[in-house]
């Protein structure tokens, strides 16, 4: 089962979806693609059912959260979905496996009243219920602290307007002790059993240390092989405490010296606007057909003649002094690389972002990586 939502669907989910005749249920979304496209719509009652009887449901986006947890009777899935959401609850059932992280939470009035000379540098401030690093900041200092309140206070009422309570919550931040290492994000989901399986593994690089952008994830062959027994056994740890079954998530996590943090999961979905879609264009197989029909991947087969391959997404976020009305050039954008597996437009002012960008790169065009990571864009804003 399917429920497809605002803000993107990906054209390579509705081929998938038109061919392989999957359920999807019959809402606004899924009408107005319906309209020029053959998709096999059921009704809220039937969606219901499915859902209810156990059958695996996914989605395109965190939007879609809402309607399920208001409307099926699965209370595994729904408690799944409720625990996987809220960074707070999370970190509250995992401490046992993280008892030295600190961790707190609290309301928006709270936090404009808090002394920062009471506060333990460096850390982490997000929302207790967030997408795609929304309102993160990293606090080394003074400056840093200042720069979030303002921020938070400019930007929260657009936040609101981009995306529904059930993806961005309703004003409670978390503030969490740094997590240093190498940052990863992963496709996965646990099956009936409660078993974990790896569907891709994306290194989450950064530009600098106060940087806590999407701007750059690749995968690899040897990036998966190198983490793919650790984080399944992390993940099986994981929910031998949560219990969840037939779920898939996108999970983010820091690694430092083999051990494994939590950053935040997100529920019934992978990576989002489409971004799980890097596993078709780099190793032939979707993430979302291969949970849904439980058939899993061939790493080995996948891989071939690829070992010296980086696939990588990049997601174009607009400068801080951009207005949303300029026009960007993507065509200019794609002239800097010189393998564009896909370059995905969004409108700006429904996103927040420009699009998807995927590139394949290798030894030779490296650098193309860097530049990506380090552009602010505004040569592309007409």
């Amino acid at each position: 089962m399917i429920v497809l939502d605002e803000p993107y669907v990906s054209e390579p989910l509705v081929a998938w979806l038109e061919s392989s005749h999957h359920p999807v249920l019959d809402n606004a979304m899924a009408r107005s693609i319906a309209a020029d496209r053959s998709l096999n719509l059921v009704s809220a009652d039937e969606a219901k059912s499915r859902i209810d009887g156990g059958e695996r449901v996914y989605t395109n986006s965190e939007n879609a959260l809402s309607w399920i947890v208001d409307n099926v009777q699965n209370e595994s899935l729904v408690r799944g979905i409720s625990l996987f959401k809220d960074k707070a609850a999370m970190r509250e059932a995992l401490s046992a496996l993280d008892p030295d992280l600190f961790f707190k939470t609290c309301s928006i009035d709270e936090l404009l009243e808090l002394d920062f000379d009471q506060l333990e540098l460096p850390f982490v401030l997000k929302p207790s219920v967030g997408f795609c690093s929304v309102g993160v900041y990293a606090i080394q200092n003074r400056e840093d602290w200042e720069h979030a309140l303002a921020d938070i206070a400019q930007n929260a009422a657009s936040w609101r307007n981009l995306y529904p309570e059930s993806v961005i919550g309703s004003g409670s931040f978390i503030f969490e002790g740094y997590i240093g290492g190498t940052e990863y994000a992963l496709d996965a989901f646990f099956d009936e059993e409660g078993s974990a399986h790896i569907l891709n593994v994306f290194r989450h690089d950064f530009a600098s240390a106060d940087d806590t952008s999407d701007r750059l994830y690749i995968t690899s062959p040897s990036i998966i092989r190198e983490t793919l027994a650790m984080f399944t056994s992390w993940l099986d740890s994981v929910n031998a405490i949560v219990g969840a079954r037939n779920f898939p998530v996108h999970v983010e996590v820091r690694v430092s010296g083999g051990h494994v943090c939590p950053i935040e999961f997100n529920p019934l979905r992978f990576a989002g606007l489409g971004g799980t879609d890097l596993s078709l264009h780099a190793y032939g197989y979707r993430t979302y057909e291969a949970f849904l029909t439980n058939e899993l991947p061939d790493f080995e087969a996948a891989f071939e003649g690829k070992e010296d391959k980086v696939y990588s997404m990049s997601l174009l976020n607009p400068p801080a002094e951009a207005s949303g009305d300029e026009q960007f050039d993507y065509e200019a954008l794609q002239s800097r690389f010189s393998h564009v597996l896909d370059m995905r437009p969004f409108d700006v002012r429904r996103v927040g972002n420009y699009g998807f960008l995927f590139l394949e790169t290798d030894a030779e065009t490296a650098d193309e990586l860097a530049y990506i990571q380090n552009t602010d864009l505004k040569e592309f804003l007409r």
